[in-house]
């Protein structure tokens, strides 16, 4: 007996190989992780790593393994994006149509101008 994939992760994939269709360059790495721990379990993370990872290599012997994959996530989420890191992701996701990535907190609002005339 075989267990239905869940169809969540597929959805995800679409969004980043629209987002990213020449695949995820290396510094985008960790702050896709960072953005998509904040809306993803964990294990939903690696089912996207694993499904990505697997996806690349069709046809090909697998070069890493789903617990690699797990214990570079770990390592990765460790690691503190910098918020200009997470602005560029974020900022492709949206592009792509990604429903998670909500541009508006990592953008600083306009600063008042010198014509102000409060001031």
């Amino acid at each position: 007996m075989t267990s239905a994939k869940p169809s969540f992760p597929l959805s995800v994939i679409k969004w980043l190989r629209a987002g990213y269709p020449q695949g995820v360059p290396p510094k985008d790495r960790i702050p896709l992780v960072a953005l998509l721990h904040r809306k993803l379990s964990a294990e939903q993370i690696k089912d996207v790593a694993v499904a990505l990872a697997e996806a690349r290599g069709e046809g090909q012997d697998p070069v890493i393994t789903r617990n690699e994959i797990g214990e570079l996530i770990e390592q990765t989420t460790r690691s503190a994006p910098s918020d200009g890191d997470i602005a560029r992701v974020a900022s492709v996701l949206a592009a792509a149509g990604w429903p998670l990535a909500d541009p508006s907190p990592l953008v600083d609002p306009e600063p008042p101008t010198d014509s102000d005339p409060a001031k």
